[in-house]
């Protein structure tokens, strides 16, 4: 079992993500591998709250150049989770939006 801080890495704060948290839908960046019990489990134990769902997306690596140097952003994993109606929102999150 891993420990839940090597689990959820960061959290995301972008537009997208923002825009779902009035429906209790919070982003994180994640181990790439990472399952979703262990998301899940990871979000319960650090927040205490209740999840009811997780989506997981494989974010590929993509191309870069600098000047003449050219190479490839890191590919990672991007867990987006759903808490459940009678759960409390995370509180990290509230003073953002």
């Amino acid at each position: 079992m891993k420990f839940a801080e090597d689990v959820i890495i960061a959290p995301i704060i972008t537009e997208a993500s923002m825009s779902r948290l009035a429906a209790k839908r919070y982003t994180f960046r994640v181990a790439s591998g990472a399952t979703k019990p262990e998301i899940a489990h990871a979000v319960e134990k650090l927040f205490d709250v209740k999840v009811s769902a997780v989506n997981t997306i494989n974010m590929k690596r993509k191309p870069k150049s600098l000047r003449y140097s050219r190479g490839y952003t890191a590919a990672w994993k991007k867990a987006i989770v759903t808490l459940t109606e009678d759960s409390k929102p995370i509180e990290f999150f509230e003073g953002m939006y």
